[in-house]
């Protein structure tokens, strides 16, 4: 008999990140399959009332990704050529350029080395400042890294004070709280920004949304992710011809999320707790038993819902890289989430700021 050769283990048993899909979310989509929609249906609406039903907002708009959430709200809240954004160097690229490409000039707040968010001490600082030449921020957008929420009280304090816009970027915080109070309530800031990428607290496959407490702001979001088009006669210069007419009243974008998409999202949220705990559960754990590492600082008003697990390392970027090559060695899938600040990145470096 022909021996066979030994199939190799899998490089990495245990993986940086993985979705979960049940049986119910594959139910759901095939539920969609067979029905007479696979976009603009009624699943979309429903997965946007049971996402601001979970998080405290009064209105979502679910969308085909975070990034095309943030350039969605950052123009509806009027950034263009001229603005100014400020935003967190410890965040995805997608932050930053969704402001650049609108025209606005991005700058960068310093994070706290304790929780990795945007310091408010250091912000109160450049604001001061920038009260003095006049160069004050259009928006703000922190960044709940992790799924640590920042000190949004500190954060909507100096936004009152100086008269500037607040969106926060929660792509890694659905589920989180602060205070008692869920992120996306939007106690301080005018908009709360979601992702569902599958390595996300719950997936759609691809897929974001953008919350928010104001109806005008919803409905103006609703219409630049279809195109800028309204069907609300309300809306429109002049009385329609029928039900078919529909308006463009000003250029927007295809950023529509899928019935498809949406099926999924709202089998997964009835899971969100699950996940949450577990992911809380892996935590406290690795708290308990790692000793030779920084481990992340939660201050008790934080309900930290563990988007990733970041640890320091002493010793540099070369100490880093060899105790990442040895865990990935190991089949504990890890690696170096934002390999430089977001304000390293050749286009902002070529932008001079």
């Amino acid at each position: 008999m022909k021996r066979m050769s030994a199939v190799p283990a899998p490089s990495v048993s245990i993986p940086y990140g993985r979705q979960d899909i049940s049986e119910a979310d594959i139910a759901a989509v095939v539920e969609v399959l067979h029905s007479d929609w696979l976009t603009q249906g009624p699943a979309v609406p429903r997965f946007e009332q049971l996402l601001a039903a979970r998080t405290g907002a009064r209105h979502a708009v679910a969308v085909n990704s975070a990034t095309s959430a943030l350039q969605l709200v950052y123009r509806a809240l009027g950034i263009g050529p001229g603005s100014r954004v400020w935003t967190s160097p410890n965040t995805f690229v997608a932050t930053a350029s969704a402001a650049a490409l609108l025209g606005a000039e991005v700058d960068f707040i310093d994070i706290d080395p304790r929780t990795l968010n945007l310091c408010p001490q250091r912000l109160e600082e450049r604001l001061e400042a920038a009260g003095r030449d006049g160069t004050l921020p259009d928006l703000l957008v922190p960044v709940h890294f992790a799924g640590r929420s920042c000190d949004m009280a500190a954060i909507g304090a100096l936004a009152k004070r100086y008269g500037f816009r607040v969106v926060e970027d929660a792509a890694h915080a659905l589920g989180a709280e602060a205070d008692g109070v869920p992120v996306g309530a939007c106690r301080h800031s005018d908009a709360v920004v979601l992702s569902f990428h599958p390595v996300k607290i719950v997936t759609t496959g691809e897929g974001g949304a953008v919350l928010c407490q104001d109806e005008a702001l919803a409905t103006r979001l609703q219409e630049l992710r279809s195109h800028g088009i309204t069907r609300d006669p309300a809306r429109m210069p002049a009385e329609p011809d029928g039900a078919w007419q529909y308006d463009q009243l000003e250029p927007g974008w295809n950023f529509r999320m899928t019935d498809l998409h949406a099926a999924v999202g709202l089998a997964q949220l009835g899971r969100l707790h699950d996940f949450t705990e577990k992911r809380r559960k892996n935590a406290s754990y690795l708290n308990e038993h790692l000793t030779s590492v920084k481990t992340p600082i939660v201050p008790p008003n934080v309900g930290h819902v563990w988007h990733q697990y970041t640890v320091r390392i002493g010793g540099g970027a070369e100490r880093r890289d060899k105790a990442v090559a040895r865990l990935n060695e190991a089949g504990v899938g890890c690696g170096v989430f934002y390999p430089v600040p977001a304000h390293k990145q050749t286009h902002i470096v070529e932008m001079g700021l």
